[in-house]
This record gives structure tokens, sequence and C-alpha cells, in this order.
């Protein structure tokens, strides 16, 4: 241990951190289940994870996280298990108002929001509202996200303009459609880091991830600690990214 942590002291000072990262946060059922108890507790056990490295990657210096918490295909779950995640993305809420006023975060929701209830919707605005002007890192938190959705939604706004004849289809450009997805204004996730050992993008930030770097870990995310974040940054800045050239 004393081992690493020279390691990391030396090769956190000195590397080049990503200015965005993604985190797909998988891996609460199984957590769960290898130590007998149900889903829902997994999912309680994740959300205390994800305070800890939203804060620390804040810490760091991190400048953007997105976070993949609820999927647009994650309603097929049973009911329980959904019922007990909005109840945690409200608890979250409720105490993010006041929880990150001291680092400085700036808190955003990016997904479809047409389904949360009126009381959902009026806590997502109070968090967004009272952290715009914040001036530490960008929290994006995708609850209610997919990746074609969001390609999708960014298309028919595309489409009412052109409609409307605010736009010709001449206009229509790579940098159109990200001026009209949900992270529009921020840059493209450089990291991308995967729990749980899967090897899958699961419908997170398509778009946005055409040259992210993936890093996959065999770890459950509420398992997940600063160390494996330490670790992927380290194996990130290891990585020679071309973007398509030499």
């Amino acid at each position: 241990m004393a081992l690493f942590n020279r390691q990391k002291e030396i090769s956190l000072k000195d590397i080049e951190l990503p200015e965005h990262i993604g985190i797909i946060m998988d891996g609460n059922g199984r957590w769960a289940k290898k130590r007998g108890l149900p889903r829902t507790a997994g999912h309680t056990a994740g959300a205390q994870t994800f305070r800890r490295i939203a804060r620390y990657c804040s810490d760091i210096g991190i400048k953007y996280l997105t976070v993949y918490a609820f999927s647009t295909e994650n309603w097929k779950r049973p009911k329980e298990e959904v019922d007990a995640i909005m109840k945690l993305f409200k608890e979250y809420m409720l105490e993010a108002i006041s929880d990150f006023q001291d680092d400085s975060i700036v808190v955003k929701f990016i997904g479809d929001r047409s389904v949360f209830s009126d009381d959902m919707l009026q806590l997502i605005e109070k968090n967004e509202n009272d952290s715009k002007d914040r001036d530490g890192m960008v929290l994006n938190i995708a609850m209610n996200y997919g990746g074609r959705d969001e390609i999708v939604h960014a298309v028919k706004k595309i489409a009412q303009n052109v409609k409307d004849d605010k736009l010709s289809v001449s206009d229509i450009n790579a940098q159109l459609i990200s001026e009209n997805i949900y992270t529009a204004s921020q840059p493209d996730p450089d990291l991308i880091i995967r729990p749980s050992g899967e090897y899958r993008t699961s419908n997170f930030l398509l778009w946005q991830s055409a040259y992210s770097e993936y890093c996959i870990m065999d770890v459950l995310w509420p398992d997940f600690k600063s160390e494996h974040l330490d670790k992927a940054l380290i194996e990130y800045a290891k990585r020679n990214r071309r973007f398509g050239g030499i």
C-alpha cells in the first residue's frame, strides 16, 4: 500500500488529467447478490460510492464528470427496484441542494425529464438553479438517459427548426448536432470508466464518446474507491490519443 501511495503521489502530480470523465456506475445488483442482500441494498451502497467519487473528482481538479445513474431501459426492471432507485434519487436531490454547496460543484441533469413527477422536477430545477453560478466541477447526472434517445431528441429539435425556416438542410452538420444534445457547450468525455468488468457502452454518451478512451475495471461499483480512479487516470495518461490521425 505504501508503494502504491508513493506511486499515486508522483503520478497524479505529473500526469495531465482528463478534462471530462464519464462513469457507468455498474454492478450494484451483483454486489448485493454476492452478499445475499436485496438488489436495493446494492443501489444504496452505490449511491454512497457516487457521493465519495464525485467529491474526489472535484478535489483533484476534474472539470466535468458525467455519471450514468438510470437509463431509459432501466424501467424494465422490477417495480420494487425502480421505486428504490427513484427514492434514492429524490433523497440525493434533497441533500445536494446544500451538500455540494461548499464544494462549488455545478449540478446538471441530463436525460428525458418528461416521466418525472412534479415534485421531482421541482427538485431537479432547484438543484440546477442553486448551483448554476458556482465555479467548480460540472456534475452531469444521467437520469432516464439513453444515448440513442438523446440523438433522436437533438434531431427532432433540428428538424423543427428546419420546418420553421430557422435553419436550412445545408446547415446541418456534426457541430450543429453537438449544440443540440444534452451536454451542449461541454467538451466530449476524454475518458469513460466502466466498473464491473462488462465490455459494453450500454447506450451511454454515444455521440460524445466517438473518440473517448475506455477503461474497463473488474470491480463492482459499490466497491469502487479513489484508488481505482487513480489507476484509471494513470492508465489514461499512458494512452496516445490520435483522434483518427497518425
